[in-house]
């Protein structure tokens, strides 16, 4: 991977004690209450929880997409709380790929041109970026699909071209939030089997969501609710604990 964010240790993403307060008229609501976490390379990571747990708040905070009210955060041993607007936004671009679950891709431009355009804004990716947006396509087995557009894709094909986009300036970290929600179970199963080659190939993963299926790809799991952390372990424990305890699934739940 050509960035590397992680510090000596080998820990990316650090927070301790983050909390994401909103007012909303005289309420206070509290979406993230007290968050303590270290992820580090080359993690595989899934975050669950209902609606209303905090886990999208989580998601936005770790994306550099909203700040903490109150703690701190690290992201590869510098203190993201206290970087300016133009900073986050290089880390957002340079440093994290974000997969989302309505794909976001511009329908007037072909799968390559969509690429493409993270490394329009980035300091290393405009020179040459025709030839590494193919190359990221390719990546995600998209090497005859390249000139079409979104409207001549396949769901399963968007998703490629969104994971390609996210991975073609080589973050550290690549952050989906619900990459398989508008998806069959079939193409569910391909876009997991992605993640995971990504994952064997060095790539840091934190996937959001709420179906158990999908975080059971996830080498750790993370479960959420009312704003905080009640469990965190690794996926085979997870779902031995879940098993035992009857538990209904997340996804029958949800």
């Amino acid at each position: 991977m050509k960035q590397r964010a992680s510090d000596n240790n080998g820990v990316i993403i650090q927070l301790r004690g983050v909390k994401r307060v909103y007012e909303v008229g005289v309420d206070e609501i509290h979406a993230l209450d007290g968050v303590d976490i270290e992820i580090r390379e080359n993690e595989y990571l899934a975050v669950m929880g209902h609606s209303g747990s905090g886990k999208s708040t989580l998601m936005n905070v770790l994306g550099c997409l909203d700040r903490p009210t109150e703690g701190s955060y690290e992201y590869g041993g510098e203190d993201v709380t206290e970087m300016e607007d133009a900073e986050l936004a290089r880390i957002r671009n340079e440093r994290i790929g974000f997969v989302f679950q309505s794909f976001e891709l511009l329908p007037q431009m072909s799968a390559i041109k969509n690429v493409e355009i993270p490394l329009l804004y980035s300091r290393f990716g405009w020179l040459g970026r025709g030839a590494k947006a193919k190359k990221s396509l390719q990546r995600v087995g998209l090497e005859g699909r390249m000139t079409h557009r979104p409207n001549q894709l396949s769901g399963g094909e968007k998703q490629r071209v969104a994971i390609a986009r996210a991975l073609v300036c080589e973050p550290s970290v690549l952050l989906a939030d619900e990459p398989t929600g508008n998806l069959d179970s079939k193409t569910t199963k391909s876009i997991m089997e992605l993640f995971d080659q990504l994952h064997q190939q060095g790539q840091t993963i934190i996937i959001v969501t709420h179906e158990g299926d999908v975080a059971g790809h996830a080498k750790r799991i993370i479960r959420m609710k009312d704003g905080k952390i009640y469990s965190d372990m690794p996926a085979e424990r997870d779902k031995a604990a879940n098993a035992s305890s009857g538990a209904v699934p997340e996804e029958v739940q949800a």
